[in-house]
This record gives C-alpha cells, structure tokens and sequence, in this order.
C-alpha cells in the first residue's frame, strides 16, 4: 500500500507528463501549491516508487515517467471525473438535438466529436444489424433492365441492391413480389431472411412470376447484407501529432490494423458494461502495445454498439472517460428515442 505521500507524487508526476510529455524531476513536483515537502523527500520518495515499478526512469533526464503499472494504479484508484466546459457539454450535445434519423450518421457524427474533442483516435462499432427484423421490402425499377430491392428494418436500418432485372421479367409483376416479400418475410430477423426467402417466399413467388428464380437470386444477395455491426472511424492520423509515435514503424503498425476491420471488430469490444481501460501490453497486440483504450457499451435493447477511444499511455484518462461517459449516455437515449418513434 502507498503512504499519503507517495500517492500525491505519483499523481502529480502522471498528471504533469500527460500535459507535458516530459519527464517529471523533484524540483518541478516541489513547486506544486499543495506539496508541502522538500525535494530531497521527493526524491526519495520518487526512487521508492521506481523500485516498486510504478515510476521507470528515463536515459535523457533525472526525472521519471509513469510506468504501465503506475498508469494502471492511478486509473483503478486515483481517477476522477473532468469538470467540461458548458461549451465542450453542447457539442457533445448537439449531435443528439438534430434529430438524425439514420443511426449510421448518428454514430458517424458522434465519432467525429470524439476525435475532435479527445485529439485521440475514435472508433465506433456500429449495432449489429443482423438482430434488426425486416418491417418492409420495396423494389423500385430504376431502368428496363434494373431495379433497387430495399429492406427497411424495424430499427431504421436500411440494406439497399441494385440488380439486373432477368430477361423476360414484367414491370407489372413487381406489385405481385413486394406483397408476397412483405406478407411472408415481415418480421423475420436480417439474419434468418436468406433462409426464409429460399424456404418460404420462393416456392410462392415462383407461382405468380415466372421469371421469380432469377430476380431472388439478386435478393439474396441484398439480404445477406453485413454479418457483423459496421467500424467507423475519425481521427485515423492524429496519433502522428503524439511524440510517442514519431517511430515510423509504429505508425505503420497502427495504420495497417486500422485497416482490418475484422480484428478491430475483436479488439475494441467491451468485455462487459460500462467503462474499461487497457493500457499498454495489457491490449495484447504489438500494433498497440504503446498505447491506451477505452471502451464503453451504449444502445438500447438489443442495438447495441460500442466506443472506443486509441490514444497513447500518456492519455488524459481523466478527460477521455468523462466525455466518453457523456457520449455514450447520449447515443443509448437517442437510440432508445429513435426507436420508440419508429
């Protein structure tokens, strides 16, 4: 257990490094308002707490870093809430008043706030469409030869596929198959409707149209949509502005898992509710292994989606948790509105 003191030390020294990137020396802690020892004490002090492993000292200075450890102790017990500004709590707040109806430029807009206010790197898991159940189907003919087929679900999601119209297919028979799509599939889940259309829809269809195996072909593949919720992104280059990757290789690591949507899919999950934190070796992956995450769940019912937030180890945890916590609040009372109206 740390004494009093040996907690204010490494507090100040996380705080101060966060701000500044810089190591943090006794001389500099001395001159805090409310640090009432001398700098001698500091330093001894400071060299307990390296020997515990919570602080590593660096080659180009006499002060000390944060070490994984002592960013893990300062978030489990040293954390509190950041006071936001009036104006920081409205522009969180102002994607949420706008009434967006699409849930997808909800979560887009949300992301690029984020980005903007954390300076970090924001990914959003988008909710997994795949539980959504299908409340209508259209086919708007768009030329002789081709149509939309649309799937509206009863969560406001929209699956869309242009399809070459078979040959021999009359216009007239589009009526026919939108009220035999919607009489048999209304209700069925995204997930199920690739079963269903061939097992229940077709054989009916095939009755009425004769050209019905062509054109289910073309809806199938609308239906078979995205198995998972979609990844999006705001803010992919501002870890370039971090001194801690000013390493090339580094970058070339992020950007590259950055662009594999399936492993960040893996990755940035919540394990459970509300807000984690993994800092450094503890996200299991070299391409982060010099960094933080933060995640949290937010959605309501089953569309639920996730947030996270890549920065370095030097993160202000503070600032990120506290908007993080105001955003995902936000987005799981506007999906919950949302669907209400729906």
């Amino acid at each position: 257990m740390l004494t009093n003191r040996q907690l204010q030390i490494l507090q100040v020294i996380v705080d101060d490094f966060v701000s500044s990137a810089q190591p943090v020396g006794s001389r500099q802690i001395s001159k805090k308002d409310w640090i009432t020892f001398s700098p001698a004490t500091i330093r001894n002090e400071m060299a307990d707490l390296e020997e515990l492993g919570f602080l590593e000292k660096t080659h180009t200075s006499s002060g000390r870093v944060p070490s994984e450890k002592g960013y893990r102790f300062y978030v489990d017990h040293l954390l509190q809430p950041q006071i936001m500004s009036a104006d920081e709590v409205s522009q969180i707040q102002s994607v949420f008043k706008r009434q967006i109806v699409e849930a997808e430029q909800l979560i887009k807009e949300s992301a690029n706030i984020l980005s903007e206010l954390t300076t970090y790197t924001t990914v959003l898991l988008g909710p997994d469409v795949q539980r959504h159940k299908v409340k209508r189907f259209q086919i708007v003919p768009l030329s002789e030869d081709s149509a939309v087929a649309i799937i509206v679900t009863d969560n406001g999601h929209v699956e869309n596929r242009v399809f070459t119209l078979p040959e021999g297919f009359n216009p007239s028979d589009i009526e026919k198959m939108v009220n035999i799509l919607n009489d048999r599939l209304s209700g069925v889940s995204l997930q199920d409707l690739h079963l269903k259309l061939e097992l229940e829809a077709l054989a009916v269809l095939r009755q009425h149209i004769h050209t019905a195996d062509a054109v289910i072909q073309s809806l199938m593949q609308v239906a078979s949509g995205q198995k998972e919720g979609k990844v999006y992104y705001a803010g992919k280059t501002n870890m370039l502005n971090q001194p801690e990757f000013h390493d090339l290789n580094k970058v070339r690591m992020f950007m590259e898992l950055m662009d594999k949507d399936s492993q960040v899919q893996n990755l940035f999950k919540p394990l459970d509710s509300g807000i984690q934190i993994r800092i450094g070796s503890e996200n299991n992956h070299l391409a982060i292994e010099n960094c933080s995450v933060i995640t949290a769940s937010f959605g309501a019912g089953e569309e639920r989606g996730s947030i996270a937030i890549i920065g370095p180890t030097r993160m202000d945890y503070q600032r990120v948790v506290t908007i993080m916590d105001l955003m995902r609040r936000g987005l799981s009372n506007a999906l919950s509105h949302r669907n209400d109206s729906l």
